[in-house]
């Protein structure tokens, strides 16, 4: 299946273990950048559409609001993915590019139902020693992305902590199916269970440093305070102002 956007092609990866010419044969490719061996990063995000994403933030903010606010993260997560310089770096999307893709940036569907199977899928597509974020972390800076992607050098996999009790990073130095078998998601449990489960599958495991990412108001606003120079924290400094103009009717 290839879908058409108006900044380029993107076509479903081919499953891990599927020759090249079967895979052009059934209309998928990898992405070119996710070939050999180096380290590349993962970008797991949903495209920033109204009602689909950051509904937590709803109220206060609108459907809309919260949007922006989500396209804000994606923003400065792309942006720094792309100043840590890896081998590669791919974003795997539930939902259409829009305008905020930067060019140059490689793109593929995710695939699977819940979100352990999406994890698993874009390992199972890299192919190669892979570090995965999520975008709820905007504060994330090149200099912590590029020493998560070193520290794969020397362990099997790496855990970035999440205040919530998830997790903003999952890296691998190699694919290992079934990774995130058996471990709930957005869950306060879900880092001890995604530990457990490396462990259990024989993998040494390093911790990078936690971060709080934006699941609700309190977080977004302790966010921006960290980052002020953040496109984040823009979009969120004029979000307040709209939720303040509308609770006194200025």
């Amino acid at each position: 299946m290839v879908i058409e956007h108006s900044r380029r092609t993107w076509r479903i990866p081919r499953p891990r273990g599927e020759s090249a010419a079967r895979a052009e044969r059934a209309g998928r490719r990898r992405p070119s950048r996710l070939r050999g061996d180096a380290a590349g990063l993962l970008i797991l995000a949903k495209s920033p559409q109204p009602g689909r994403v950051k509904t937590l933030l709803c109220p206060p903010c609108t459907p809309a609001e919260a949007s922006a606010l989500a396209e804000a993260m994606l923003v400065d997560t792309l942006r720094a993915a792309r100043a840590a310089r890896p081998a590669w770096a791919c974003l795997v999307l539930d939902g259409p590019p829009g305008p905020w893709l930067p060019a140059g940036m490689d793109v593929v569907p995710q695939r699977g139902g819940g979100l352990g199977e999406r994890l698993e899928g874009a390992f199972a597509d890299a192919g190669t020693p892979a570090l995965l974020i999520v975008c709820d972390t905007p504060q994330v800076t090149p200099a912590l992305l590029g020493a998560s992607l070193a520290a794969l050098a020397t362990a099997d996999a790496v855990l970035g902590p999440a205040d919530d009790g998830g997790y903003w990073a999952i890296g691998l130095r190699r694919h290992v199916p079934g990774v995130c078998a058996g471990v709930p998601m957005s869950r306060a449990s879900t880092l001890l269970s995604q530990r457990r489960r490396l462990t259990a599958l024989g993998l040494t495991v390093a911790d990078l440093p936690a971060l709080r990412d934006v699941d609700r108001m309190d977080d977004a606003r302790a966010v921006a305070r960290t980052a002020p120079a953040t496109r984040f924290a823009t979009a969120l400094g004029e979000v307040e102002q709209a939720i303040e103009s509308r609770r006194t009717g200025r």
